[in-house]
């Protein structure tokens, strides 16, 4: 009798009070497999919500940014974002210095200016312009020689100066050479004409220009050009 009780009291199971004996190593076993597979100290504890806080705050600084470029384009009006050009020079002032009046006058305005160097000037090409209703009346486009006649008279803003030495009474236009026309000019563009004093031969009275014609930063004409300037005698 006490042999069987004692054989039954050696093989009973453990009172359920007790903890299991491989509790604690199991849970710190898996806890360091879990941080060596994710790369991090083991004396850390994983956090999910510090990681969140870093993607919201990247995607709150992404989305700013992306704001902030598109601003300017909402807040200001397509009629306030560009600037116009400035005026050095405007008709009064051309109409004192070039001889040329109705129909013929083809600057408006001057915009940079150095006598005796170089001038720009612009040509506002409208479809009230006199030439449009024959060239053509179903595409309205520029002459290429009327392009050709508007640079020689920005260079004849550039010659009649006193530090050249030209006049009105003795300026023309003498020739032309390696001229291209590189697109057509309609109706609503602006044609920006620069003209450079290349060579100037006081003693003929012969200058030689370089001019180039744009729309839009695209180079249209462009081309040399001789003037002739003399005394009232010549």
């Amino acid at each position: 009798m006490s042999t069987a009780a004692s054989s039954s009291t050696l093989f009973s199971p453990a009172p359920s009070s007790q903890p299991p004996i491989f509790h604690k190593p199991t849970t710190a076993l898996s806890l360091s497999r879990v941080s060596l597979g994710l790369g991090l100290p083991r004396s850390l504890p994983l956090s999910t919500t510090h990681l969140k806080t870093r993607r919201n705050s990247s995607r709150l600084t992404t989305c700013c940014s992306t704001d902030a470029a598109k601003a300017p384009n909402k807040e200001t009006p397509i009629e306030l974002r560009y600037e116009a050009f400035p005026t050095v020079m405007d008709i009064n002032q051309i109409r004192e210095i070039l001889p040329h009046r109705f129909p013929f006058l083809l600057v408006d305005r001057v915009i940079e200016y150095n006598p005796g160097v170089s001038a720009v000037a612009i040509k506002n090409v409208t479809i009230n312009d006199n030439f449009f209703p024959g060239h053509f009346p179903e595409r309205p486009i520029m002459p290429g020689v009327l392009m050709v006649e508007a640079m020689a008279q920005v260079g004849g803003l550039v010659m009649l100066q006193p530090e050249v030495g030209g006049s009105r009474d003795t300026f023309f236009f003498a020739g032309i050479d390696k001229v291209r026309f590189r697109k057509p000019v309609i109706a609503g563009d602006t044609l920006v004409m620069r003209m450079t004093l290349i060579k100037l031969q006081k003693r003929f009275g012969i200058a030689k220009m370089e001019g180039k014609a744009y729309v839009g930063g695209e180079v249209v004409c462009e081309g040399e050009f001789l003037m002739a300037t003399g005394t009232g005698s010549d």
